[in-house]
């Protein structure tokens, strides 16, 4: 198997060198080459063929969100595999946005960033332990609270806010431009499915959960 070249950017000269005497030591990589800016991975790249690059965020000059994302956007790029410091949650999403493929911190073991050079380079996402325990608390925040009564469609979910507002089923029908008996029918299956029998019934249950304040 042939095997995977690697281009390592980052600032830190004693860094960059023990990334690869690391690389140098794991079978199947190779290091093709070192930039310590943005400017100077786009200017080796354009001369280089590698299939990694382990981009750092942080650099002076052009940093590596707006690195990868030039890289990403050439013809048949290589993967770019962040490798920082950073654990900033809007740092993650703004490196993959860029187009990397995959995120890793710099305090990952040598198999943890191994496997993730090979995930990027066969195209595949790889994103540490640590920061993919970021991301998934980000994705919960923006989720946000789950919506009442998850079984309810939109329209059932709109005429129960309604109703729990006090409108008569005239009122809502009005409302939604619906007919009243269109309007009665989705009142007969959210009293099913809220398993009640009456309206003053389902009121009180859609209070309970916030409708109709």
């Amino acid at each position: 198997m042939r095997e995977l070249r690697l281009v390592l950017v980052d600032d830190h000269p004693l860094y960059r060198s023990g990334l690869r005497a690391m690389t140098e030591r794991t079978a199947g990589l190779a290091c093709v080459g070192e930039a310590s800016s943005g400017e100077d991975a786009l200017a080796l790249l354009a001369g280089t063929a590698c299939d990694v690059v382990l981009m750092d965020l942080r650099m002076p000059g052009m940093g590596g969100v707006e690195a990868t994302r030039q890289i990403a956007a050439g013809e048949a790029p290589p993967a770019v595999l962040v490798l920082t410091m950073v654990e900033d949650d809007e740092a993650v999403l703004a490196a993959l946005r860029a187009g990397a493929r995959g995120y890793v911190l710099k305090g990952a073991d040598s198999d943890e960033l191994s496997a993730a050079v090979s995930v990027v380079a066969h195209g595949g996402l790889a994103v540490g332990t640590a920061a993919a325990a970021g991301l998934v608390a980000r994705l919960d925040d923006d989720r946000g609270p789950a919506a009442p009564f998850p079984d309810l469609t939109t329209q059932e979910r709109r005429v129960l806010a309604l109703l729990a507002k006090g409108r008569s089923t005239a009122g809502i029908a009005a409302e939604l431009s619906l007919s009243s008996k269109t309007v009665r029918n989705y009142l007969s299956s959210t009293y099913a499915k809220l398993a009640v029998t009456d309206r003053f019934a389902a009121i009180a249950r859609a209070r309970e959960h916030g409708l109709g304040r």
